[in-house]
């Protein structure tokens, strides 16, 4: 049985294999690896719908090069809270990988790896610059297209230096926002059916388009709504249960 990392080829065989919708013990027995060694791997970069092999295998080769400089490290600057510096820096490349798979460029995916996974909750453009070693230029484009989705925002300290942030209700925004842009989808598809003809087969066709968008517009408006309040509830308590459509939430009749 092969021991050692997995090679590009076999991770081509991986996206292969879920495309195929094969198990991944299936997968494992074509490669004479461990099912649990392709289990980790597709978990570790973005599960069985998200999985790349071409971003799999950068991200593998980034923590490879980062595992030896965090172990010696770790004495000198040692993580907050206890945390291991190794699993901390992989766990970040395994959720910029996922965040890259959902259609976020790589610089964009990294800034907001960064701003999550900060206990300070924000993080100015030069911190952001030291975390990542990269060009103040390169932050300054990606901030300007999270910007622009909604997905981080900006507020100035104490020393009037701008700080990138991502709160609640940034979620709560995007949603928002996603629902808007498909508001403009639909708008756009029903001029079309003007433009064609109501009783051509074209503007059928979009007219089907703007039905569909405009009920998913709707039930997303509806369950971002609905579900706000989870943004605002701390992690294990019971008050997010009332924004699932259905439940009866608090301050509903008893038997």
């Amino acid at each position: 049985m092969p021991g050692g990392r997995l090679t590009q080829q076999e991770r081509q065989q991986i996206a292969s294999g879920l495309a195929d919708s094969l198990p991944y013990a299936e997968i494992a027995r074509r490669l004479d690896r461990p099912t649990s060694t392709v289990t980790r791997e597709v978990m570790r970069n973005g599960g069985p719908t998200s999985y790349r092999a071409d971003l799999a295998h950068r991200a593998t080769e980034r923590r490879a090069h980062r595992r030896k400089p965090a172990v010696r490290g770790a004495q000198s600057a040692p993580q907050a809270h206890g945390r291991d510096a190794e699993a901390v820096a992989e766990y970040e490349e395994t959720f910029t990988t996922v965040m890259m798979a959902s259609g976020l460029n790589k610089m964009g995916a990294r800034v907001l790896t960064c701003l999550f996974t900060t206990d300070a909750g924000s993080l100015t453009a030069a911190e952001l610059t030291d975390r990542l070693q990269v060009s103040p230029a390169s932050i300054s484009k990606a901030i300007a297209f999270l910007e622009s989705q909604s997905l981080v925002r900006r507020e100035r300290d104490e020393r009037r230096r701008d700080r990138y942030l991502v709160d609640d209700e940034l979620f709560y925004q995007a949603t928002i926002a996603s629902a808007r842009a498909n508001d403009r989808l639909v708008a756009t598809a029903r001029q079309g059916v003007a433009v064609l003809g109501p009783d051509t087969p074209a503007a059928a066709r979009l007219e089907n388009i703007a039905r569909f968008l405009d009920f998913i517009s709707e039930s997303i408006t509806r369950a971002a709504e609905q579900a706000r309040e989870v943004l605002h509830t701390a992690p294990g308590t019971t008050s997010h249960d009332s924004a699932r459509p259905g439940h009866p939430g608090r301050g509903s009749s008893g038997d």
